[in-house]
């Protein structure tokens, strides 16, 4: 399973479209991801935004465009999922709210309290 952070209300736009991330492939050339086990690296990023986020658990066996694991820039030997192309819906197995406490922090949600950060 990989993970994709992005605002609920982008979520609400695509949710019942087959696929989405044309904006991201436009802007990037691909959507960022990230394993559970590097989430807590990453999600803090999204703190000082104001507007609600949700984490798309996307199944990248079911996933029809390639996935790319590759090495980050700024953290070297830390690869994290990058998809080429577009990601169909059916190979989502949920969708969870970004938690935070009541300093705004991301807080792990329960569904991935068995999984150890690395």
């Amino acid at each position: 399973m990989i993970i994709h952070c992005m605002k609920k209300s982008s979520w609400e736009e695509v949710k019942d479209q087959d696929s989405w991330g044309e904006n991201d492939l436009e802007k990037y050339g691909f959507i960022h991801c990230s394993t559970v086990e590097y989430l807590w690296r990453v999600l803090p990023g999204f703190e000082e935004d104001t507007e609600e986020r949700v984490l798309i658990c996307i199944d990248e066996n079911r996933l029809l465009s390639e996935v790319r694991y590759e090495d980050h820039e700024d953290y070297p030997g830390r690869y994290y999922p990058h998809v080429y192309g577009l990601v169909n819906n059916d190979s989502i197995l949920m969708v969870l709210d970004y938690l935070k406490d009541q300093e705004g922090h991301y807080r792990k949600n329960p569904e991935f309290f068995e999984i150890e950060d690395q």
